[in-house]
């Protein structure tokens, strides 16, 4: 899929980066849960089935794929349940879908106020696994694990969640991120959007039309309020990263009287267009290169991108310019190219924690090794060591399409491909723009949503966290986010993608108060990263 750089917005949390990062070294239904109280429920009698439910809670383990999930599922304190609801809310009589959904019970259930939703990002990241990894994690405040039942669930199409989006095998999606799309000529430009096609009506015969309409953020919101009545809370409380914070910045606008807290991290500017926030979010990688190659030649070790910030990405265009037409091996008989070069060095660059291993990786690079940054963009593409994919990028496209706008006019992907050049030099083919239309051209259904200035009367104070130098994400989006929603902003000085619920004391301090007693952050706060 023809693409200038990836745009997922999904948030890796720090506790399972280090182990990932380390990885690249080296159904029975035992209890219930009441359904909503008249007074949480919905105001739709036609929804009244779909609100008035009861989760079966069990074991997790019916979600894991793989002896690694079985163990993270398994964990103490964890119960998991599916929650139906309509495909298409204007048809709740018609086909419905399965969300699973993940529990994390408060250990303090004496004081307990309710649940706490949230989301990493994505759009296609699993809210199963984040959940369960805060749930089980070191780092998560432990005022929040005592007085909230940690809710996470895997969002309309994605991951445990049935429907499931579906477009590649795992043998196409090794050949799609093999086969780079940096050729500019018409008969370049012919091919990849003939590929595009193809991945398109993979999508459509694998997963239907009627999914792919109905997958978007405006219903997702509305699952999650059926979930919060279902789980017995009058008001949401809801903590979301980065695309988390759409999901959370549309259910204010949709039910922005049933909403208790927000904690909106690593912000996508709901006024924006796609265009802007692409060209905006290669500036963010930008930035963090740059913050890294000034790290990296800071270091006793010396860098392989040189002892001069300024000259790094020169250096770096010599060493990933040439994997076009000739890719590195990579181990296992597998081959580095252009495309897993430039995502495995993006997937280290949304965290400082992923500096040493990436300074590694572009080491063995210049001396013809390319196994570190394919085992990055591994990660990135969520390929486990079978060569099993998950669905997380084929939701990212599938979501994008009906979220973001539909450009199908090549001369403003031109445009706007030529500005990626100019504010990211390092991800520069030096060929020339692409201007390709993506897949989102070709999708068989409309976009349920556009850039507009969010209307949220009646809504409570929010706080929005933004990282100054988070690549994905970047640090104006979250103060334009706060502004348009009335909502305190937490300044973080750092670079990483997100802050919260990571071990920061200033931030987690702030964050918990407000989850917690409804108390904002002081006026102006500011945080820093270590």
């Amino acid at each position: 899929m023809s693409s200038p750089v990836p745009r997922r917005t999904l948030r890796t949390p720090l506790g399972i980066l280090a182990v990932l990062l380390a990885a690249v070294l080296t159904a029975a239904c035992t209890t219930s849960t009441t359904g909503a109280s008249a007074a949480a429920a919905g105001s739709d009698p036609a929804l009244a089935s779909f609100y008035g439910q009861k989760l079966s809670w069990g074991s997790c383990a019916q979600f894991a794929s793989s002896a690694d999930e079985e163990k993270t599922f398994t964990a103490p304190g964890l119960d998991c349940a599916m929650l139906r609801v309509p495909l298409d809310y204007a048809d709740p009589d018609g086909r419905t879908a399965d969300i699973a959904v993940l529990r994390h019970k408060a250990t303090d259930q004496a004081n307990r106020i309710g649940s706490l939703l949230v989301n990493p990002g994505g759009p296609g990241g699993s809210g199963i696994e984040f959940a369960a990894s805060l749930g089980t994690g070191s780092k998560t405040p432990a005022a929040v694990l005592a007085r909230f039942d940690l809710v996470g669930f895997d969002p309309r199409g994605v991951g445990a969640s049935t429907p499931a989006i579906d477009c590649l095998d795992d043998r196409q999606n090794d050949a799609e991120r093999a086969d780079d799309d940096t050729d500019p000529s018409p008969a370049g430009v012919a091919e990849t959007e003939a590929e595009n096609k193809r991945f398109v009506q993979g999508c459509i015969s694998k997963t239907g039309v009627d999914v792919l309409a109905n997958v978007g953020t405006r219903d997702v919101v509305k699952d999650m309020d059926v979930l919060r009545a279902v789980l017995g809370d009058q008001k949401l409380t809801y903590a979301g990263f980065s695309y988390g914070t759409r999901i959370g910045s549309t259910y204010a606008e949709a039910f922005p009287q049933n909403v208790r807290a927000l904690v909106l991290d690593g912000a996508l500017d709901p006024q924006q267009t796609t265009i802007d926030r692409t060209i905006d979010q290669n500036a963010g990688f930008q930035g963090a290169f740059d913050a890294f190659a000034t790290w990296c030649a800071a270091q006793a070790t010396p860098c392989p991108l040189g002892q001069d910030p300024a000259k790094a990405t020169t250096v770096w265009l010599s060493l990933v310019r040439p994997l076009i037409d000739d890719p590195l091996p990579a181990g296992a008989g597998r081959t580095l190219g252009w495309n897993d070069a430039q995502t495995g060095i993006s997937q280290a660059l949304y965290v400082s924690a992923a500096y040493p291993i990436l300074a590694r990786g572009i080491a063995d690079l210049a001396r013809g090794n390319g196994t570190i940054l394919l085992r990055l963009a591994d990660l990135y593409f969520d390929r486990d060591a079978a060569g099993h994919y998950s669905n997380m990028l084929e939701a990212f496209t599938a979501i994008s399409c009906v979220d973001e706008q539909q450009i199908t006019d090549r001369a403003q992907i031109d445009e706007q491909n030529r500005k990626v050049d100019e504010v990211a030099p390092f991800r520069s083919t030096g060929k020339g723009p692409v201007d390709a239309l993506d897949p989102c051209a070709f999708w068989p259904v409309k976009p349920t949503s556009q850039p507009h200035v969010p209307k949220v009367d009646g809504l409570p104070p929010t706080v929005v966290v933004s990282v100054t130098g988070d690549p994905a994400t970047p640090y104006q989006a979250g103060v334009d986010l706060a502004k348009a929603l009335g909502g305190r902003l937490i300044k973080v000085d750092g670079d990483q993608h997100t802050a919260s619920l990571q071990g920061n004391a200033c931030v987690d301090g702030a964050v918990s108060a407000y989850l917690t007693d409804l108390t904002l952050p002081a006026e102006g706060l500011e945080c820093r990263l270590s």
